[in-house]
């Protein structure tokens, strides 16, 4: 199976509902077995777009493939019909017996590179609008001078004595079920199939060194703290050839001292004068997206949420931005003048509302100057 079902559609991570169906239509047209008079090779292909297209075409499979690549549709649980699970009846025969009566199911040859995680700090409007990092990566690559081979330049790798090339063992064994055949790597080639006879001066026969490299990391609009982004093929090469792994980018998103988040909603506080929430007036708010007017109407409440639409975090996956959601703040006045706190009374005393005398205050404190 393809290492990147996205690749294997010839299509973007971004890719819509419908750009998905085109390239799968038009790539099943050219690979359906009827087109290709039974070529062995265009019906495996076919399948694996057919995989390819089933898991992205659904919401959930393509969120875990995302987040976790394929081992999210491998290790998915058991496919309808296998009553004995993911793993199948060759798990059962090799709790008991050591090894699976058909054989281990993995074939022999190079292996996969092991997977890479790391963490990446993101500013908090990097996370909303997206971005672009170079870091720098410390992983295996493949060996430049022997091309991953692992052997000298001018010799190459030769068969496996102990299994032939194979790269498994099998053996038979007698058990209450009758003959069973267990199915094994093979140690000496460590399931490769094949031996270095003449290590290469550089790697010394593995294949691969260790080096820092830099890996681009496209961070799109909308993550958030906690997410996880894969980066197909940016981890370790494997052990004398085959696929890389994986490198997995756990994002941790610096919280912002004036903005909220809650899903693609920001939250965020709008000061205002006592007489401007009374009165109503144009207020300025520094947003995301820079400068907005907001109109605060007369009467208005501290407490009151306004919505700005479309102000938002945009959506990870899909078009549109959420909203900007502004409360209403109204401060009340401390310190005032003498003129000002004059002012405040008797426009008190024409609402017949109840207030303090003042005394303690600095309109008490002026007038006992006098005194």
């Amino acid at each position: 199976m393809a290492t990147d079902y996205y690749e294997l559609l010839g299509v973007g991570r971004n890719a819509t509902d419908d750009e998905l169906r085109r390239a799968y239509r038009r790539l099943a047209r050219a690979l359906h077995p009827d087109a290709n008079g039974g070529d062995v090779a265009a019906e495996a292909r076919f399948k694996e777009v057919t995989a390819a297209y089933e898991t992205l075409r659904d919401p959930e499979r393509r969120r875990r493939y995302d987040l976790f690549g394929p081992d999210a549709e491998r290790g998915g649980g058991a496919a309808p019909g296998d009553i004995f699970g993911a793993g199948g009846l060759g798990d059962i025969f090799g709790a008991f017996f050591g090894g699976s009566p058909f054989g281990s199911g993995r074939p022999a040859g190079p292996r996969r590179g092991e997977d890479l995680e790391i963490t990446l700090d993101l500013a908090f409007e990097e996370a909303v609008f997206g971005v672009q990092r170079e870091i720098t990566l410390r992983s295996a690559l493949s060996c430049s001078t022997c091309g991953g081979s692992g052997a000298e330049p001018g010799t190459l790798p030769s068969a496996c004595p102990d299994c032939g090339g194979a790269g498994q063992q099998r053996r038979v064994r007698q058990s209450i079920l009758g003959q069973v055949v267990t199915t094994t790597p093979c140690p000496r080639c460590q399931g490769i199939g094949q031996i270095v006879t003449s290590p290469c001066r550089e790697c010394h026969g593995d294949g691969r060194r260790v080096e820092e490299h830099p890996v681009r990391v496209e961070v799109p609009g909308g993550v958030d703290d906690g997410t996880t982004l894969r980066i197909p093929g940016a981890g370790n090469a494997p052990h004398r050839g085959g696929v890389p792994g994986d490198c997995y980018v756990h994002l941790r998103v610096v919280p912002d001292q004036r903005f909220g988040r809650a899903g693609t909603d920001l939250t965020v506080d709008l000061h205002v004068a006592f007489t401007q929430a009374a009165l109503g007036a144009t207020v300025e708010l520094e947003t995301l997206d820079g400068v907005e007017q907001i109109t605060v109407q007369p009467g208005t409440q501290s407490g009151k949420v306004l919505r700005l639409r479309g102000k938002g975090v945009p959506h990870l996956r899909g078009r549109g931005r959420g909203d900007l959601h502004v409360r209403i703040v109204v401060d009340t006045p401390t310190g005032l003048p003498r003129e000002q706190e004059v002012l405040l009374r008797e426009l008190a005393a024409m609402r017949q509302e109840s207030v303090t005398n003042g005394e303690g205050g600095l309109f008490s404190r002026i007038r006992s100057s006098f005194g």
